[in-house]
């Protein structure tokens, strides 16, 4: 009987170490099955802790960790957010953006603070003084009106000016990649070029030769120029005449005072009359008006028979 005892006592320790083995190994392969983490957590205020947690989620950690937000507070990352091993939860307001300074590039690679600063070339400034040209303006004058027969003048040359300007310009990796206007200077100013659009004057190869003061037709050969309503010829353009009249090409002359207003005069053949005086019309000289300057030029000083027509 006693050997039957002593036997089934046996039975039982071999039972009861079998089962505490088959325990002990459940646990052991539960705990290698769960996947825990540490983790911390910094609350708004700087305190930090760490907690070990099975969990993956941000929000599933702070509800374990009786963690509740209030209204004005968010985490980083956010609530919905995965988190593994070693990361860090953080509470703060949600005014509050968190700057990456750490940027993925296009092939995948992290680059970090100190690879952007390596890789950072410096701009430099540098004043700069460049002599530009000012081009000159061709300005036009037309004296012939409706005319289709002209020939342009040359009455000035142009000339280009020149002028200084002060840039601030800024270079990286020696190449200009901005450049802006400080101040300008003039140093030389332009001359506008001058051309004359005139009549074109068909020369009729007649020289008059000088004569003497009498003729031999009975008339007083007097010095005939010829001028016309311009600036230049009268000082004024109107082309009103010291008599009052409208002076008209092959009409009127400027004679001296020694013919009166309306005098009739044959000079060369053509009957003129006297409607005009001049500064410079004095003794044996008589001005011829004429509709344009280049008519005037034209004309040059002539030598003509004058007889007073009664």
């Amino acid at each position: 009987m006693k050997r039957e005892e002593k036997a089934s006592i046996s039975i039982m320790k071999i039972i009861c170490v079998s089962i505490i083995l088959i325990l002990i190994s459940g646990i052991s392969v539960m705990a290698v099955n769960t996947d825990l983490k540490d983790i911390t957590i910094v609350l708004q205020n700087g305190y930090e802790m760490t907690t070990v947690t099975s969990k993956s989620k941000v929000s599933e950690i702070l509800n374990e960790n009786n963690i509740i937000l209030n209204e004005s507070q968010k985490t980083i990352p956010d609530l919905e957010s995965e988190i593994k091993s070693g990361d860090t939860i953080k509470i703060t307001d949600k005014s509050y953006n968190e700057v990456q300074i750490s940027k993925i590039s296009k092939e995948g690679i992290e680059t970090s603070l100190e690879q952007l600063l390596e890789n950072y070339v410096p701009i430099t400034e540098k004043i700069v003084i460049e002599q530009v040209t000012i081009p000159y303006e061709t300005i036009t004058k037309n004296i012939t009106g409706t005319s289709t027969d002209t020939t342009n003048k040359v009455v000035k040359e142009g000339k280009d000016g020149l002028k200084e300007v002060t840039y601030k310009v800024k270079y990286q990796n020696n190449v200009e990649i901005e450049k802006t206007v400080i101040s300008e200077v003039i140093v030389t100013q332009p001359v506008d070029k001058i051309v004359q659009v005139q009549k074109k004057v068909t020369s009729r190869g007649v020289t008059l030769p000088r004569v003497s003061n009498t003729s031999s037709t009975g008339g007083t050969v007097y010095k005939i120029t010829a001028y016309c309503p311009c600036m230049k010829c009268c000082g004024k353009t109107n082309g009103r005449t010291a008599s009052g009249t409208t002076a008209t090409a092959g009409r009127t002359v400027a004679a001296s005072s020694n013919f009166a207003f309306g005098t009739k005069l044959n000079i060369g053949g053509r009957i003129y009359t006297v409607e005009d005086r001049g500064g410079a019309i004095k003794g044996n000289k008589i001005d011829v008006f004429v509709n344009t300057h280049a008519e005037a030029l034209q004309w040059g000083v002539r030598y003509l028979n004058v007889n007073v027509v009664n």
